[in-house]
């Protein structure tokens, strides 16, 4: 399957899936997000800041419908005159297009109403914008670029590819330790076909994430490989789940970047190793000398990128981070990590938001660990101002989310300043969560 027809698969698929799906609508006001029968429901009221965020914890994004303007008169309505409520028969033409575009096959998509307000559809009107999206069962793997993506099904089941990209679409992922010039290109993601004919109908598939394999659509750019595959049976599609431990390996260049993600809980790294332990691996272009040493191991390596990596859903590093001692002098050594994914609830909620947490009946919350600051760029930035999101070391643990919320069927609790304290002022920071839900006593 062509990486270019990943639009039209995840209309396909999503259509198959969203027969007889009913919508329900209330009052929502600012921008929430309701679930019904496999769709996601965000609105969000046309202010010059409000964010709306898309997000799918496994699988990717495929908008259904899209809606700028107004369909009813209890939509974000609080505090506006009638005159501004009256048209409910408003919308922009062209509006779905634009948010699929920007959203379709992502795992994380924000945007504002600044992104669809090309005319007024209704002058005079207060808007909204509603997005109803579901999210396709689909595996999402990202490498960066001298890393190799890892695809692979269980059993029976083989691989069928969705669609891939090669490039840089944001400034954040694989950017640990990059210089800004390698970063600030992200209009040059391309798409290929390449991982769809080299894995598609395998069980398991490696490919390297490397100029030689795809072209370089952005030089000096420091480019990713993205990735949404599913597992079938070669009968019948059936979803599968993702091997329960991943494996990671990155070559010793200056500043190339291991990514370590989960599409659904939390990071808990098993093993790792900088240095080498086969004459193979990363053996391209090298001499046999530097390649000779296949026990060459730095100590100590595993311990780090706990400390660095567990509980979050995504860590990223590099080798300049274990290069304070050389283990084997002369020898070209790699930064292999082997880890899972703990069946965590990841929750995302930005300053001034509420971060919900819940679990079915007669289960109860146990938090693994939240975070308040800001670690990136990116997450709760959209058109905020640069001078609020650039400091990305403010980070804070804290232990006041399991304090209110462990033992609780269901918690809310605000991601803000006046609870978990200012970690850095003048930044606008959120509040991540991992958490499980389980039953009493276990």
């Amino acid at each position: 399957m062509s990486c270019c027809s990943l639009g039209t698969t995840l209309l396909l698929v999503a259509t198959s899936l969203l027969i007889n799906a009913d919508f329900s609508r209330g009052q929502l006001h600012y921008s929430e997000t309701t679930t019904t029968t496999g769709i996601e429901s965000v609105i969000t009221c046309d202010e010059l800041n409000n964010v709306q965020r898309l997000s799918c914890d496994n699988g990717v994004i495929s908008v259904q419908e899209a809606l700028y303007g107004r369909a009813d008169s209890e939509i974000c309505s609080e505090g506006k005159p009638p005159e501004q409520l009256t048209d409910t028969k408003c919308s922009q033409q062209g509006t779905l297009e634009v948010v699929q575009k920007r959203c379709d096959g992502k795992r994380v998509c924000e945007i504002n109403t600044n992104v669809v307000r090309t005319s007024d559809p209704c002058d005079g009107i207060y808007k909204y914008l509603e997005t109803k999206y579901t999210c396709l069962p689909a595996i999402y793997s990202v490498v960066c670029e001298h890393s190799s993506a890892n695809l692979h099904c269980y059993g029976q089941q083989i691989i069928l590819v969705y669609g891939a990209d090669y490039g840089r679409r944001d400034p954040t992922t694989c950017s640990y330790q990059r210089p800004a010039s390698q970063v600030q290109n992200v209009d040059c993601s391309n798409p290929t076909s390449k991982v769809a004919e080299s894995c598609n109908g395998k069980s398991s598939c490696t490919i390297r994430a490397s100029n030689s394999v795809f072209g370089d659509p952005c030089v000096g750019t420091y480019k990713y490989l993205e990735v949404a595959y599913t597992c079938q049976y070669f009968s019948r599609a059936q979803q599968s789940t993702p091997s329960s431990t991943e494996r990671v390996i990155t070559c010793d260049d200056a500043f190339n970047v291991q990514r370590l993600s989960c599409e659904n809980g939390a990071i808990s790294v098993q093993t790792s190793l900088y240095g080498r332990a086969d004459s193979t691996t990363c053996s391209e272009g090298r001499p046999l000398q530097q390649l000779a040493n296949t026990r060459c191991s730095l100590r100590g390596t595993v311990d780090v990128i706990r400390r660095r990596c567990d509980g979050k859903r995504v860590c990223e590093l590099n080798t300049n981070t274990f290069r304070i001692s050389d283990p084997c002098v002369g020898i070209y050594k790699y930064l292999e990590t082997t880890y899972t994914c703990l069946p965590a609830i990841y929750s995302v909620a930005c300053e001034e938001s509420f971060a919900n947490l819940q679990c079915d009946e007669g289960q109860v919350i146990l938090v693994y660990g939240a975070d308040y600051g800001r670690r990136d760029p990116t997450t709760c930035s959209y058109q905020r101002p640069a001078s609020q999101i650039q400091n990305v070391e403010c980070s804070s643990p804290t232990s006041r989310v399991a304090e209110r919320c462990n033992g609780e069927n269901s918690c809310a609790i605000r991601a803000s300043n006046l609870v978990f304290g200012d970690p850095c002022v003048g930044t606008y920071k959120y509040l991540e969560v991992a958490y499980t839900c389980q039953y009493p006593g276990n």
